[in-house]
């Protein structure tokens, strides 16, 4: 698999400055299901979790002071290795749901998250997930995690 940059913006050297190591593994994201992700009936369709899930993984990122499009400047991408969702109860169109996305490990080629998606007005579990990504080169070969990638010791 060879994964190009988008464009030649993403050429030569990055532009920005990593932080020494992430410091923040677990973030919450507020999400309210559109109309487009859903059937007929109003319920969120399964297709969307794993979506979801990757908002959750990026604005994890982003509090870490990382950003996506960096991390490709930088020659780093990560793809998706593995994803499991258990559907709990369903989600409906225009309720709101809180996604917390956790960073659970972290090895010399990949990165693992947990999800848990709750109903904002009851608590109430409606889908947990996991994910492991490996760390990958241009040319889509496994390559070791960069050091800022790792927690604080």
């Amino acid at each position: 698999m060879r994964v190009e940059p988008r464009s030649s913006d993403f050429d030569g050297e990055p532009d920005v400055q990593f932080p020494d190591c992430t410091s923040i593994s677990e973030q919450m994201i507020t999400i309210v299901p559109r109309y487009c992700e859903t059937d007929q009936s109003g319920v969120v369709h399964h297709t969307v979790y794993p979506v979801w899930f990757e908002m959750g993984r990026t604005e994890l990122l982003r509090v870490n002071g990382l950003a996506y499009s960096a991390l490709e400047k930088a020659g780093v991408y990560f793809v998706v290795a593995e994803l499991s969702v258990k559907y709990r109860r369903p989600c409906f169109y225009d309720e709101a749901l809180m996604l917390t996305t956790t960073c659970t490990r972290i090895t010399n080629a990949r990165v693992e998250h947990s999800y848990v998606l709750k109903r904002v007005s009851t608590g109430l579990i409606l889908a947990e997930g996991s994910s492991i990504l490996a760390c990958v080169d241009k040319q889509g070969k496994a390559q070791r995690m960069p050091a800022f990638m790792h927690p604080a010791d």
